[in-house]
């Protein structure tokens, strides 16, 4: 018996949820996948699969040993990929991980472009506004927007700069006043990211020395979307990354207020950073993505 191929027959079995379905995604006869299973079940002495006439579906037994061969899959493929990934030409898995709003409104529209270059290249691409662990996550590359490199471990390429913008609606505006002063603030409702239970001050650079504010409100949020949403509806003043609020200040929805001051939480950056693990120096999937992210900031 094929020990590999049987792993990715019963692989497929449990992720179609049948012999037949997964017969026709390998490209294969319904007989030679059964015959497969069968023959590993036998092997190990135990079975994996629960048959009746209209489903199959995986026993214990089975969901252990499935989220193994997985593994063992994914780790296959990912030697071989790292042979072919120092070549001219990219191709294979990439794992990268970005914010939420950032990978939804600037990443998301171009992706096609990228893979119309690539067609050897395949992309997971995960959103998320946590700091991602890119050793126990499989993460290849991860895109941070003004955090420091976590890790001595992890390379940090800065690929763009962006800026944080204070803004509120102008009904909030007429019914509080505009703040002239980041003092002014201590008297507004402010909307704030919520970063773990770890607050926050906002700095704000002028020309004398940084002034930072515990800000404070009613309202946090770890999505910097809804803290948009937020401000939209005349709920307090936010401050958030100017890609994500230029259209709405150019067409009158919101206000940016302290315009001659650079805000940022706490001592953050305005760096756009990917990270990646010094293995993957060379990797012809990292440098694509990389230099993709690179051009769309540019513009």
């Amino acid at each position: 018996m094929d020990k590999l191929l049987a792993l990715k027959m019963f692989v497929e079995t449990v992720r179609c949820g049948g012999y037949s379905s997964a017969a026709r995604k390998l490209g294969l006869s319904t007989s030679s996948v059964t015959r497969q299973v069968a023959g590993l079940e036998s092997e190990l002495g135990a079975s994996l699969l629960n048959r009746t006439t209209r489903n199959t579906s995986v026993t214990l037994a089975g969901q252990a040993y499935f989220d193994k061969a997985v593994a063992i899959l994914e780790a296959i493929d990912e030697a071989d990929a790292s042979v072919a990934d120092r070549g001219s030409e990219a191709q294979g898995h990439l794992r990268a991980s970005v914010p939420v709003e950032f990978g939804r409104r600037i990443i998301a529209p171009h992706l096609g472009r990228l893979l119309e270059r690539h067609p050897g290249l395949e992309i997971s691409l995960s959103l998320s506004d946590r700091v991602s662990d890119l050793i126990s996550e499989r993460i290849d590359v991860s895109v941070r927007l003004g955090s420091s490199v976590v890790s001595d471990d992890i390379v940090s390429k800065k690929i763009g700069d962006f800026q944080r913008w204070v803004v509120a609606s102008p009904d909030y505006l007429a019914r509080t006043g505009l703040p002239r002063e980041p003092s002014d603030l201590l008297q507004h409702q402010c909307l704030r990211f919520d970063y773990g239970g770890v607050h926050q001050d906002w700095t704000f650079q002028g020309d004398e020395n940084p002034q930072r504010l515990g800000v404070q409100g009613r309202l946090q949020s770890n999505n910097a979307d809804t803290l948009r949403e937020a401000a939209l509806a005349g709920g307090g003043v936010a401050l958030l990354a100017d890609w994500l609020v230029r259209d709405d200040v150019g067409q009158g929805r919101l206000t940016r207020v302290l315009e001659q001051y650079e805000v940022n939480p706490g001592t953050a950056s305005t760096c756009i950073n990917a990270l990646y693990l010094p293995n993957h120096r060379g990797s012809s999937r990292i440098n694509v993505f990389i230099e993709f992210l690179e051009e769309i900031l540019a513009a």
